[in-house]
């Protein structure tokens, strides 16, 4: 994982107690990866009964082979794991297990984005897909307590045609915890405005826009996802810093920005944790959610995000878990689900300042 360069670096037993207070934190994750979110051991597992895709079987190996020069490098690494989806088994192993993962983090809530035309372009039928992202969807919240939502995305690079049965599977097939539609991949050749016509149909059937923009691009791109594609929250918006008139939009709407700093780097969005515009973001009264992307890829978890985030924003417990509650207030969740989880979060707090009060050791 991606620890602190900075010289100001704080004791390690402060930063200790910090890390484990987000450990047990309740949260909400707004912007992770299906494929994406694949463990070593899932994709080991999976190379192995599918040898031929070139996928290395030795989870220890894998750290080299998701070590990425470029964010182009990345795009091509994350197909090659997408192509270890063979069959619907494959796709509900992999839905099942991303939710343990969550589980053990107290992820509570998430919404997973899903690219179903990877999968049913590789062959698997589209029912067949969905019902397998269904099953662990419902098995997961039985047996972990993890509610898992959909946000299906259009994969950039594939162009129009992916655009047309992306669109085609929400609206006329969408399963019943599908709730948003999105934009993913390479942004650089790929304007957004070209996928107006498929997010006014998903719209109109009543999803949420929530597509990628200004990761790799300018401030224009965030711009194009709001005013053609009528995006809620953004995905990523690491350039909006270089627009004051963007940022001040930003957060006169409070319009969520979806923020993964080690994803950041690790495709070279940003060049070290250091100059990383989170800080930029909030000081700007932008709300912004922390998130891990493609946590197993980029060796962190949504955990180390929210230990990063707090060094960062220069955060302690109440403002981690007011981080928190701004993942909740940027979700789909209806309003019960937000009040439950507030309350959890408020509680987590209220418990660690208990504890902390009756060792004498004061408030984080």
């Amino acid at each position: 994982m991606i620890r602190f360069p900075f010289p100001q670096e704080a004791p390690l037993s402060e930063f200790s107690d910090l890390d484990a207070f987000i450990a047990g934190l309740p949260k909400a994750e707004l912007h992770v990866h299906h494929v994406g979110s694949a463990s070593p051991r899932i994709v080991a597992e999976l190379a192995a009964r599918h040898p031929d895709s070139g996928v290395p079987q030795d989870p220890a190996a894998l750290r080299d082979y998701f070590t990425f020069t470029d964010f182009a490098h990345f795009i091509e690494i994350y197909l090659s794991v997408v192509d270890l989806l063979r069959d619907a088994e494959d796709v509900r192993l992999l839905t099942y297990e991303i939710a343990r993962d969550m589980a053990r983090q107290q992820v509570r809530y998430a919404e997973l984005t899903v690219t179903p035309f990877s999968s049913t372009s590789r062959g698997i039928p589209a029912e067949a897909f969905l019902e397998a992202i269904e099953d662990a969807r419902t098995a997961a919240e039985r047996e972990l307590g993890v509610v898992l939502r959909w946000t299906f995305d259009i994969p950039g690079e594939a162009g129009l045609p992916a655009a047309e049965e992306t669109t085609r599977i929400a609206t006329e097939k969408g399963p019943d915890g599908l709730i948003s539609f999105g934009l993913g991949g390479p942004e650089i050749g790929v304007p957004r405005p070209q996928f107006k016509p498929y997010f006014d149909r998903a719209i109109a059937a009543g999803l949420r826009s929530v597509p990628h923009a200004g990761e790799t691009t300018g401030p224009g791109t965030v711009w194009d996802a709001l005013t053609s594609l009528r995006a809620e929250r953004i995905g990523h918006g690491t350039s909006a810093v270089k627009d004051p008139r963007l940022l001040e939009h930003l957060a006169e709407r409070q319009i969520p920005l979806e923020v993964c700093p080690t994803s950041n780097i690790a495709t070279r969005a940003v060049e070290k944790l250091e100059d990383h515009p989170l800080r930029e973001m909030s000081e700007a009264g932008v709300l912004v959610t922390v998130n891990s992307d493609d946590p197993p890829m980029f060796g962190t978890d949504l955990n180390n995000e929210y230990v990063i985030a707090a060094r960062l924003l220069g955060l302690d417990a109440a403002g981690v878990a007011a981080l928190a509650g701004n993942a909740v207030r940027a979700s789909f969740m209806d309003d019960s689900g937000k009040r439950r989880l507030n309350e959890e979060i408020d509680a987590h707090l209220a418990s660690w300042h208990r504890t902390r009060t009756g060792d004498g050791a004061g408030a984080v």
